[in-house]
């Protein structure tokens, strides 16, 4: 089923676009929210219209991007994680870590915009990483993850166990008794020996 975008939908298209949608997708999404209407000679005469203020908007949106870029591309960003002595990170830098990075810079960027050379980084060192921004803009942006070293924590010996107070009882009262049956002075006895089989 062919429809108008009436506003830019990931990964679908833009403002504008004529798509091919399956029925249901259409009727079930994208009408109800006003995301896309019917492709129909009725709505292709009023985007026919409104196609110089889309365009302006889209216009708009590329200079916003190679803003963006100029300055994402300035950017020097340094990362600090725990990492052992070889260099290697305790975890992983991923695209969700690089988005939450640039956020705290100002950037609002979605982490499946930024591509890492691997699916993860988990050693030290210098990586060039790209943000995707606006149609075929995209930024270069250089990434230095350093290592934090982290204290090994020794462990101490844990304290002696105590013992139950019943316990501790039970053996007072049976020394109690072996003593007051021994008289002064007297050879303790062992008890006989038996050969076992």
């Amino acid at each position: 089923m062919k429809v108008i975008l009436n506003k830019d939908l990931s990964p679908l298209g833009e403002e504008g676009d004529v798509k091919d949608v399956a029925r249901g997708y259409a009727r079930n999404f994208l009408f109800p929210r006003k995301i896309a209407v019917p492709y129909t000679e009725q709505t292709v005469r009023l985007f026919e219209r409104r196609k110089e203020e889309i365009e302006a908007r889209k216009q708009d949106k590329r200079k916003d991007a190679l803003g963006m870029k100029e300055r994402l591309e300035a950017l020097d960003m340094t990362l600090t994680m725990p990492a052992g002595v070889n260099g290697k990170l305790y975890g992983a830098v991923t695209s969700q870590t690089v988005a939450d990075e640039l956020g705290r810079q100002g950037f609002q960027i979605e982490r499946k915009r930024i591509e890492l050379p691997s699916t993860s980084l988990k050693s030290v060192g210098k990586y060039k990483l790209t943000v995707k921004l606006y149609e075929s803009a995209a930024a270069e942006v250089s990434l230095t993850i350093q290592g934090q070293a982290v204290k090994s924590e020794s462990r101490a010996a844990p304290p002696p166990r105590q013992r139950h107070r019943r316990v501790e009882e039970e053996a007072r009262t049976e020394q109690a008794a072996s003593e007051a049956s021994e008289p002064a002075g007297a050879p303790s006895e062992s008890p006989p020996q038996t050969d076992r089989e």
